[in-house]
């Protein structure tokens, strides 16, 4: 039997300059994914409760939503990664253009040159 490591072994990769920033993602998207485990088993009572059934933890655990249960739960999920990620989907965009930018010019500068 593998035993499975509790800690990733070398540097964690960064993303940001400031490791406060970093932190902070990175418990965001503890917190976020906490949220989402929460929807999705709220989203089991719900069924269970819907149907009559009873949905006491063990009846929470037991569920298996079929297709178009984990569809509408992708789609809700990645909509709400949208929302948390909004910041940084708009700076690596912010970023992006930056690049773009800064090819362009090199481009012009090469070709005036």
């Amino acid at each position: 039997m593998t035993t499975l490591h509790k800690k990733a072994k070398g540097q964690r990769p960064r993303y940001f300059e400031d490791p406060a920033v970093e932190k902070a993602l990175s418990i965001t998207l503890a917190l976020a994914g906490e949220v989402s485990v929460l929807r999705d088993r709220l989203d089991s009572i719900e069924r269970l409760a819907e149907r009559g059934q009873p949905f006491g933890p063990a009846a929470v655990d037991a569920y298996v939503p079929d297709a178009a249960v984990r569809a509408e739960r992708d789609r809700r999920r990645d909509l709400f990664l949208d929302v948390v990620l909004r910041c940084v989907h708009q700076e690596v965009e912010g970023l992006s253009a930056q690049a773009e930018n800064a090819d362009y010019d090199a481009a012009i500068a090469a070709v005036a040159g």
